[in-house]
């Protein structure tokens, strides 16, 4: 399977299994360079970048599911993101590039019609291709999503998801709907 389709069908099935929705955020962090079989940092690829954006994109925006791209840490991993998004964000001044930013977040700010880049974000669900650490751009409380894709090309693949804090203690009764 290629990596479009092995980005394709991962994020199906995570949308399924978060339970994503029209106006929910699936953020992403990936590296390229983990995808081609090298180590984080050392061999950034916009080419793997630009199959992975259109596998995952694919998939999200018929679904109107925003999708949140996190920039390496030279740009203290930051958010690019379309505008429509964060209508109120606080932005920032940066343009993505290949080496500072990484490739699939300059081929996202290259691709999306209205980029913007912000800081942060609480994303409803989260995609980590090559144990970037996305957990910082999380909503609370974090869940682990198990999908039948392990790999993106040869980078580690690890989702998430969220669910509402419990509250109430022993007495307390839960929403389903919510877990």
């Amino acid at each position: 399977m290629d990596i479009k389709t092995q980005c394709q069908a991962a994020t199906k099935e995570l949308i399924e299994k978060a339970k994503l929705k029209k106006g929910d955020v699936l953020v992403v962090g990936c590296s390229t360079s983990e995808v081609v079989g090298s180590k984080i940092g050392t061999n950034s690829d916009p080419d793997t970048a630009k199959n992975i954006f259109d596998g995952i994109y694919s998939v999200l925006e018929p679904n109107g599911i925003y999708l949140a791209v996190q920039c390496c840490e030279h740009l203290n991993r930051a958010i690019v993101i379309e505008r429509s998004a964060l209508p109120f964000a606080e932005i920032v001044n940066v343009v993505p590039q290949k080496k500072a930013g990484g490739s699939l977040a300059t081929v996202a700010y290259g691709e999306f019609s209205d980029p913007i880049v912000v800081e942060e974000i609480k994303a409803d669900a989260g995609m980590d291709i090559g144990d970037t650490f996305i957990g910082m751009h999380l909503k609370k409380v974090a869940v682990p999503v198990r999908l039948s894709t392990n790999k993106i090309g040869e980078a580690h693949l690890t989702c998430a998801r969220v669910r509402p804090k419990f509250i109430g203690g022993i007495r307390a009764i839960y929403n389903e709907e919510l877990l």
